[in-house]
């Protein structure tokens, strides 16, 4: 082979980046296991920010290698960056809860690296076998991570149940891809959308299962049966990390899945996210309401969100994605700046989960309650709240597609789930004391207050988000 058929590898350089570095910080953490775990810590966010920075850097324009299995454009780009935001903050706020514990977890870190490699590449992935691969090298590390805890029965129980529910959702996304393969003859995203034409009986079904696997990652219903179990079970600081970059390479999958691979069918697969949406909705809003553990409650209001999120994409359209792009880019500002409050719930006698002992927070730690209170706001969609207009515009491209019966149960839902975010507000504010908590670490109480401002100030000059949604969603049409 000569130097002019060996692939491009500048679109791979972020990846390989992580790749290497996850390797050498592993190698310091087993040689220099005493002193080597803030290090590692620290070089673990140095080395995010600067696969971030790589991606910035990238030339402009569409870029591919091997053969165009593996794509950046702007779609890519964008997700990728919040992809790393999300591992950076959840590496981050993870020290001081660390620090408590008493366990010595380089480990977690290097996990942490290696899932946020998966999701890079299944972020690019342009074909069936770069999307499985991409998949499985984000999933791999998670079930680790979600046993990580190795003195907790629930943290065990938690890693064993999403590994079991994992490898059948991976079997089904497999059984999706072989029927889709079979009937197209191609694994690529481009030679399937040329092939599938009207589609047929058999790739409607390959379409099915292949939609079954995705959303099993984004925790949609009704593949979410793992989601309250393994959120309640995992370390805090891991349900942060599940809660926030998965999901955004979730999401990246599904949309660049169904709209690249499928246009010709986007009657068919749009029924399929048209229920999916409105059955995550729907249990997002009813199933939290009776949670009293705030980690559970935020299972389902993930859950929810993700069904929002869906309501873009059944929309098929431009507007759709970038609406999707919007709303994920706000979910995961508004859920890891909850999470740094649930980690700050600390006595005394150790982690509290009980959202009765939220009791009051406002005399005693005013601060935190107003920017718990907003975030809540934010998730409840009340404006002008950044999480009021990622709705909107989810919604606006249903309406303009004609989905008016999904927008209008989008909108009733999330008055529903209004309820349980109020419900907590109602808790720090007008109820008794249930006694004060540990002050803060300074890395939740950056992370606070970055996602707090940027929900609180988004309504005054959101162009730069919803301008790069909109390149974003253009790169993929």
């Amino acid at each position: 082979m000569n130097a002019a058929q060996l692939p491009n590898l500048i679109p791979l350089l972020p990846e390989f980046v992580l790749g290497v570095g996850a390797m050498a910080l592993l190698l310091v953490g087993v040689f220099r296991r005493a002193e080597g775990e803030r290090f590692v810590d620290a070089a673990a966010i140095v080395l995010l920010a600067a696969a971030g920075v790589i991606i910035a850097l990238l030339p402009a324009g569409k870029m591919t290698t091997f053969g165009g299995s593996f794509v950046v454009d702007e779609f890519a780009r964008f997700l990728k960056i919040l992809a790393l935001l999300g591992s950076a903050a959840a590496i981050a706020m993870s020290l001081d809860y660390a620090k408590h514990e008493g366990e010595q977890r380089f480990e977690y870190s290097v996990l942490i690296l290696l899932s946020t490699l998966g999701m890079l590449m299944l972020i690019s992935a342009a074909d069936l076998i770069a999307l499985y691969l991409g998949l499985e090298l984000m999933s791999l590390p998670l079930y680790v991570v979600a046993a990580s805890h190795r003195n907790s029965l629930r943290s065990t129980e938690a890693g064993l149940k999403y590994f079991v529910l994992g490898a059948l959702s991976s079997g089904m996304l497999l059984y999706g891809a072989s029927l889709i393969y079979g009937f197209t003859g191609t694994v690529s995203f481009a030679g399937i959308a040329h092939a599938a034409g009207q589609g047929g009986v058999g790739l409607i079904f390959g379409i099915v299962f292949l939609f079954a696997g995705f959303c099993f990652k984004v925790s949609a219903v009704p593949f979410h049966m793992w989601t309250p179990d393994v959120y309640e079970g995992a370390p805090t600081p891991v349900t942060a990390f599940f809660a926030a970059a998965p999901k955004v390479a979730g999401i990246a999958m599904f949309v660049r899945a169904a709209v690249t691979a499928f246009p010709g069918l986007t009657s068919q697969w749009q029924q399929i996210v048209v229920f999916v949406s409105i059955a995550s909705m729907a249990l997002g809003s009813f199933a939290a309401i009776g949670q009293r553990n705030i980690k559970r409650l935020m299972a389902y209001s993930s859950i929810g969100h993700m069904g929002f999120a869906l309501v873009g994409l059944a929309a098929g359209t431009t507007e759709g994605v970038q609406g999707v792009l919007v709303y994920v880019a706000i979910y995961m500002t508004m859920t890891l700046g909850v999470f740094a409050a649930i980690l700050s719930m600390r006595r005394r006698t150790g982690m509290v989960e009980s959202i009765d002992q939220l009791a009051g927070l406002s005399r005693t730690h005013p601060t935190l309650a107003f920017f718990l209170a907003m975030l809540l706001f934010s998730m409840a969609g009340i404006p002008p709240l950044a999480g009021f207009f990622a709705k909107f515009y989810v919604f606006l491209a249903a309406i303009k597609a004609g989905l008016y019966a999904l927008a209008v149960l989008g909108v009733v839902t999330s008055v529903v789930g209004a309820y349980y975010y109020l419900y907590i507000v109602k808790l720090m504010y007008f109820d008794e004391p249930a006694g004060k908590f540990e002050q803060m670490p300074y890395e939740l109480r950056v992370v606070l207050a970055i996602c707090g401002l940027f929900n609180i100030f988004f309504f005054v000059y959101p162009a730069p988000l919803v301008g790069i949604a909109s390149a974003a969603a253009r790169s993929l049409f």
